[in-house]
């Protein structure tokens, strides 16, 4: 039986903010303890009052006060995160991005496995169009930060396809919540599959709510500024802002450095090799929606890479199309017509990004060219991040050894895949 009552479409434009952000960017938990009076100095007392304050005051929607408040606790008490993670909040209630991207920031950096301050400085470098910043905070913090929340901050940071590979287990796994589902299928859509996001969003939805989410959908993957997606889930109004008042900068020398040795912890534990070996698929062709298997009436489709083109009406919307395999790139040493496909992104700067990520997780992609190419389809275009020139067991063994580092990849033949633009030339012609 659908929760349908799970979710309910808010005054929000897009009814969203409880799905993205529920426990992480609402208000923050308020069980500081209180010290014994005679261990508190007078700094810390008003501290105290001042936090408290702040919170009573953005309950209220005083978002000036909220501030004013928020300001004062910092600059009393400037080592104490939670204090920052108010401040953050409270900017971000006055749609100033950049001081609570600085704030939130500082929490982190006193804070390292705080998962709710690395999401809401996420969230705002995504706002401040710090689309690879954004990804690299996820990454680092991918340990403390649930996998609902960081999928869809994928997704907006410009990655919707590893949105989906990351998200489409947790919705398929048993007890998966409506939150985790509709994240899922925004970041189908934001990826392009209106379909297949149309599929999940009914899981939750009635029909009639289900089809409106998705119009809404459609104008929201259409952001016309960096900040428009950030405010538009969290409800806000983006204005010019200079930043986090200087007298309230955290020193973070020290800071930084405790940060640096928990993020390579936690970067550890979120890459471990899973036990056993995983079969790897090998695509022969590409088969349109819908394959897979099928839970609660759903099916899902397996691993895509299509970012198409939004639909013109809800009711027109149609699965996407593919393209037939094209004639085979060139690789120095080519050995095969095999290739590992990594992922497909928005702009071959996204797709670097993720290469260099790729090869932090997995060290023996560096011994491979990035290989790629731009596909436009209906309008729209992405480009595919790949390795060949394999035999079909070479390919196979190698996307083995990267998904049991934690990645995603499959095996494909070739595709017009051809050095990456951004290739180190030295690396090249050392070859």
């Amino acid at each position: 039986m659908k929760s349908r009552s799970a979710i309910a479409l808010g005054p929000v434009t897009l009814g969203l903010s409880a799905l993205l952000v529920a426990g992480s960017i609402g208000a923050v938990a308020t069980s500081i303890a209180d010290a014994s009076s005679r261990a508190q100095s007078r700094a810390e007392r008003n501290a105290l009052h001042e936090i408290k304050k702040a919170r009573s005051a953005l309950s209220k929607k005083n978002v000036a006060a909220a501030i004013s408040h928020a300001e004062a606790a910092v600059a009393l008490q400037p080592e104490v995160a939670e204090y920052r993670m108010t401040l953050g909040q409270s900017y971000v209630r006055g749609g100033r991005f950049s001081s609570a991207r600085e704030a939130f920031g500082d929490a982190l950096a006193l804070d390292p496995a705080n998962g709710k301050a690395a999401l809401q400085l996420a969230l705002m470098q995504i706002g401040t169009g710090d689309w690879a910043g954004a990804r690299s905070t996820l990454d680092a913090h991918a340990a403390h930060i649930p996998v609902s929340d960081r999928g869809l901050g994928m997704a907006l940071a410009g990655d919707p396809v590893s949105a989906v590979e990351l998200l489409d287990p947790a919705a398929r796994a048993a007890g998966a919540d409506a939150k985790t589902r509709q994240n899922f299928a925004l970041s189908l859509a934001l990826a392009g599959r209106w379909q297949d996001a149309q599929t999940v969003v009914e899981i939750d939805l009635a029909p009639v709510e289900a089809a409106r989410r998705l119009l809404e959908w459609s104008t929201f993957a259409r952001p016309t500024s960096a900040s428009d997606q950030i405010a538009a889930l969290l409800g806000v109004v983006p204005v010019v802002d200079a930043g986090l008042p200087r007298a309230l900068a955290l020193n973070r020398e020290q800071s930084t450095a405790v940060a640096a040795v928990e993020v390579s912890h936690g970067a550890d534990i979120a890459l471990q090799e899973p036990q056993g070996q995983e079969t790897v698929a090998v695509a022969a062709s590409v088969v349109p929606y819908p394959v897979g298997p099928a839970i609660g009436g759903v099916v899902f489709a397996p691993r895509s890479e299509v970012v198409q083109a939004l639909p013109v009406a809800v009711a027109t919307r149609r699965a996407p199309s593919r393209q037939p395999a094209l004639a085979q790139g060139r690789r120095s040493v080519a050995r095969g017509n095999f290739y590992v496909q990594l992922g497909a992104y928005d702009t071959p700067a996204v797709a670097q990004d993720a290469w260099i990520r790729a090869g932090r997780r997995f060290a023996a992609l560096s011994g491979h060219i990035p290989q790629g190419m731009g596909v436009a389809r209906g309008g729209a275009n992405f480009y595919r991040l790949s390795i060949g020139g394999f035999s079909r067991d070479e390919a196979t063994a190698l996307c083995r050894g990267y998904r049991g580092k934690g990645g995603n990849c499959f095996v494909r033949a070739g595709a017009g895949d051809q050095i990456a633009a951004w290739a180190n030339r030295r690396e090249l012609a050392s070859r």
